[in-house]
């Protein structure tokens, strides 16, 4: 049975078309007909559809006869971008090959070769297909020259297709049936099977992806966790087609959704092994890990009253995402909010759209920060995230930031201007690559926190947009770093802190206070604003006080009256400074988490 089975996966840069090609593949298979159809079938979620990425990873069954043979195509389906990278690997692993569709009209660009780099390293057959032919400005010849360039893979063959028209969609299907090996697997063995995804259904529990690679499943079965020793019955299992369809078993090879009354998702995590309780496996999985959170912001309803909202919100969203973590926290100026982790900036971006369009929720986010590991003068190690949680510098040894390889392809005549931005973000030169004679490959190590908030916008913004930026992460080193304080009146805001770099504190320091001295409304008294590194001032300004005519209701009459009353109105503002505090409005605090560091 197994001989006849082809696993594969489809993997692209953001907007090449890996969307509209599972859609195509799903319509000539006759998995759906016509009238079933919708653009982006597999994107189930809003957000996805509106950025044209996967977030999830889908699976689907396909059935295709071929010679007179019919073959069962499970298409896999992957999250387009770096954030999910753990999540791709996982999916790959779960393929003998994958179609690397690039555009004819963009070539090769930054998550292609990330992409590509994966599956090379899952020892996958990949089969190159180059999209949109039909386009007017379409350049095959030289989409072809990059792919050999930049990722060393033979595009003699690569198919061409247009999936919008469904041009050569037909010689897909028979390319992957030819060029990718069948699964193997032993029957007899004790059950191996790898978790390729999961979400958490309201009325069943956990639901997971599995791709068996030894032994079977069935339905009345005892599995367990590996990484938990956790034991559960199978109440039911099927495959996608995309509707779904039960089964009774799932062999060697076949890839299918598991229901087992699971009901926490942290105990059904991707990339985990499935095995029988009573034979379990000795060979599990390599490389499982549970997600960790790499970017950390606040997330504070705009109305107070929102708060059970949000708290439901995010309850929700985490039972579907196991690497979201959420903890209440309270800000000065914000009230009551969450302290919430994900794994980079899109997942976080992601959050925050999906808070808002599918819960309809109003919500302020806090400037991202990053995990941080610092190591005490006892040498103990913790890890912080919120910058107001870092112990005073005369407990610090030393502080260790994540670091990522940026990848960036971009037109040769934008490189000094990416050069420089790269260099102003603390970056390290690693390798600059002419993959054509008008495009180039920039690799840079830089510190995770200086992508965070204005980098990609300035990135496109020195491109003119024809630059793409995909980044790995390497983990963390030893930096120069301090804890920026910022005072109101001398009053500490926890909500303003920042972890920066020692040399570019005075300039962040400037820029936020600047930025406070806009946005805060002028009072009745006068407002100091401090920037503070250690126990020592490095910047100020000051707000003057709004100024009261107490003077107008006095025509002509004595001078001595009218000192008198600006005497009386100088003492009543010294005693306001001391006893007012500043109101900081959500509205300032919105325009202040876009501080730039530069």
């Amino acid at each position: 049975m197994s001989k006849n089975i082809r696993n594969f996966s489809i993997i692209a840069h953001i907007d090449h078309g890996k969307s509209t090609l599972a859609d195509r593949l799903i319509e000539l298979t006759g998995a759906l007909s016509k009238r079933e159809m919708k653009e982006q079938i597999l994107d189930t979620l809003e957000v996805e559809r509106k950025h044209g990425i996967t977030v999830k990873a889908q699976t689907v069954r396909l059935t295709y006869k071929y010679k007179g043979d019919e073959y069962i195509l499970n298409m896999i389906d992957t999250p387009g971008h770096v954030d999910f990278g753990y999540e791709v690997s996982k999916s790959l692993k779960a393929c003998e090959g994958c179609l690397l569709v690039v555009d004819a009209t963009q070539g090769v660009e930054a998550q292609t070769i990330a992409n590509a780099y994966l599956a090379i390293d899952n020892d996958l057959e990949i089969i190159p297909v180059i999209n949109k032919i039909d386009l007017p400005s379409a350049d095959v010849e030289k989409t072809k020259q990059e792919i050999e360039d930049a990722l060393g893979i033979d595009a003699t063959d690569a198919i061409e297709i247009s999936a919008k028209n469904g041009t050569n969609v037909d010689k897909v299907l028979e390319a992957i049936i030819e060029k990718i090996p069948p699964p193997k697997g032993e029957e007899d063995e004790s059950l191996r099977a790898l978790v390729i995804d999961s979400w958490y259904d309201n009325y069943r529990g956990v639901i997971f992806i599995v791709r068996v690679f030894d032994g079977k499943v069935s339905v009345g079965d005892k599995i367990m966790m590996y990484s938990t020793k956790k034991e559960y019955e199978v109440e039911e299992m099927g495959y996608f087609t995309p509707k779904n369809k039960k089964t009774d078993t799932l062999g060697v090879g076949e890839v299918g959704y598991v229901i087992a009354n699971i009901k926490n998702i942290q105990d059904a995590t991707v990339g985990d092994t499935i095995t029988l309780a009573k034979n379990p496996t000795d060979k599990p999985f390599e490389g499982f890990k549970k997600p960790k959170p790499f970017v950390f912001a606040g997330v504070y309803p705009t109305d107070p009253e929102d708060y059970n909202d949000l708290k439901e919100a995010l309850e929700k969203l985490q039972l579907n995402d196991a690497s979201l973590t959420v903890e209440k926290e309270k800000s000065e100026s914000l009230g009551f909010g969450f302290r919430c982790g994900f794994l980079g900036v899109l997942s976080m971006n992601i959050t925050k759209e999906r808070l808002e369009s599918e819960f309809g929720l109003d919500i302020v986010m806090t400037t991202p920060s990053v995990l941080y590991k610092v190591e005490l003068t006892n040498k103990e190690i913790i890890e912080i995230s919120n910058p107001s949680d870092l112990p005073p510098p005369q407990k610090i040894r030393a502080i260790y930031e994540p670091f990522v390889e940026t990848e960036i392809i971009t037109p040769a005549e934008f490189v000094g201007n990416l050069l420089k931005l790269l260099q102003d973000k603390r970056g390290q030169q690693k390798e600059i690559l002419y993959i054509a004679a008008d495009r180039v490959l920039i690799k840079y190590k830089v510190p995770l926190a200086e992508i965070l908030v204005d980098f990609y916008d300035k990135l496109k913004s020195y491109s003119k947009g024809y630059a793409s930026f995909d980044y790995d992460f390497l983990g963390f080193e030893k930096s120069d770093l301090t804890k920026l304080t910022i005072l109101v009146n001398s009053k500490e805001i926890d909500s303003f802190s920042l972890i920066v770099p020692k040399e570019k504190a005075y300039r962040i320091a400037r820029e936020v206070l600047k930025n406070l001295r806009q946005y805060i409304p002028k009072q009745l008294f006068e407002i100091r604003l401090q920037a503070k590194v250690g126990g020592k001032i490095i910047a100020k300004e000051q707000i003057s006080a709004l100024r009261k005519d107490v003077l107008a209701k006095c025509y002509g009459g004595d001078i001595t009256r009218k000192k008198k009353l600006l005497e009386k109105q100088k003492e009543g503002k010294k005693k306001m400074k001391q006893l007012g505090n500043v109101s900081i409005s959500k509205e300032a605090f919105i325009k202040l988490v876009e501080i730039k560091g530069d």
